[in-house]
């Protein structure tokens, strides 16, 4: 299932996000957005869990989560 993670600070890594996804299980991809001129993070990234049962558990618990001083939003990403 992929998620989208929204409201990130900018200082957080990519690292970072898929250390708090971990927690909840299995991340297989994490990307996190990157402005192409600066290099610096745009503030979200999506994080891909194969287990469903696994990405729901870490919606719920970390949507509004307080994170590096930010309150993040995490949905599941709209099928593209």
């Amino acid at each position: 299932m992929k998620i989208l993670v929204r409201n990130l600070a900018r200082t957080t890594t990519e690292n970072e996000v898929r250390e708090l996804f971990s927690t909840h299980g299995t991340v297989t991809e994490c990307d996190l957005v990157l402005d192409q001129a600066t290099g610096l993070s745009k503030g979200f990234a999506f994080v891909e869990m194969p287990d469903e049962i696994e990405a729901e558990t870490a919606v719920n618990a970390l949507n509004s989560f307080l994170f590096a001083n930010s309150k993040i939003r995490v949905k599941v990403a709209n099928p593209e």
